[in-house]
């Protein structure tokens, strides 16, 4: 079973997220009180814990939200789902997965860390077709409709 293991938020870009125990979900908008949030594609970041835990073993010193993703699931290899993907989470919120992966901005802190990074090509994006509210716990699941 897929599940949330941490739910991260900032309420400025360029802010490190920081991780809180539940949100509410926008339908076409994105996490409510995120900075990231707005009527466009990348509305609501994901990543597994399977990838920030690739970056630990190269040495890096990092945890859920410093990807500045706002949700971080375990048991689901997110980077592998094709754009159009239904996720499914909790009591029926709904993402649709828009894009895999993104272009990094220069002198990431992770990357002059340990001279990677997993965003480009490890985080996913989606947006929100169903709202509500999510909480770290909730399943995650593909949903085939």
């Amino acid at each position: 079973m897929a599940k949330i293991i941490a739910i991260s938020i900032s309420e400025k870009k360029g802010q490190k997220k920081h991780n809180i125990p539940e949100a509410e979900l926008l339908t076409d908008f994105g996490m409510a009180g995120d900075a990231h949030a707005g009527k466009w594609h990348r509305q609501i970041s994901l990543l597994g814990i399977q990838s920030i835990d690739l970056m630990r073993a190269k040495g890096a010193d990092v945890k859920p939200g410093d990807f500045a993703e706002n949700i971080t699931v375990e048991g689901l290899v997110l980077y592998e789902l094709p754009v159009g993907t239904k996720l499914t989470i909790g009591d029926g919120v709904l993402l649709e997965v828009t894009q895999i992966g993104k272009e990094c901005h220069s002198g990431c802190e992770i990357q002059k860390q340990v001279g990677s990074c997993i965003m480009p090509t490890q985080g996913i994006f989606a947006k929100v077709l169903e709202g509500g509210k999510i909480r770290v716990g909730d399943e995650v699941t593909v949903s085939n409709d």
